[in-house]
């Protein structure tokens, strides 16, 4: 097979697989809101709890303890609803990824190993990955399947 043959194959292959493009996005969208969401929801369900953790055991820069509560618990309980749906996918997607890194950098528990070294090691997997799918939606958007699409077609 000449070189020509193969490029000719590898393009077709690849814009083949683009079409997942819409569908990976939705899912990455899905998954870190439903993640954000639960984590919201534990915050409304127990404000005794939720004030203890901020008070005790997570340590925000910056903030008084119950400022970084109220503000966690809306942050998670109203923007995964833009991140699912679609809206604002890159605006929404920037604040979670910084929201992520606080979250990481104020509990220490999650790196018991360090941080640097939990960061290269297992520790919290979870927030690396949700991290990781975050930074793509900031970079890609939120693709066709959202409303950003939708409103981006409506004022074309």
């Amino acid at each position: 097979m000449n070189t020509t043959v193969a490029i000719a194959r590898w393009s077709r292959l690849t814009a083949q697989l683009a079409v997942l493009t819409p569908l990976a996005l939705l899912l990455f969208r899905v998954f870190v809101a439903l993640a954000f969401w639960r984590a919201g929801t534990v915050k409304w369900d127990d404000p005794s709890g939720t004030a203890y953790l901020f008070d005790n055991e997570y340590q925000v820069p910056l903030l008084a303890p119950a400022l970084a509560a109220t503000l966690a618990t809306w942050t998670e309980l109203v923007l995964p609803w833009f991140l699912a749906l679609g809206l604002g996918t890159r605006v929404v997607a920037a604040v979670l990824f910084v929201y992520n890194i606080v979250a990481v950098v104020s509990y220490p528990a999650l790196w018991p190993n360090g941080l640097w070294a939990g960061l290269i090691g297992g520790d919290f997997n979870d927030h690396k990955a949700w991290g990781l799918m975050l930074l793509a939606l900031v970079a890609l958007g939120a693709g066709r399947i959202s409303l950003d699409a939708v409103v981006s077609r409506r004022f074309r």
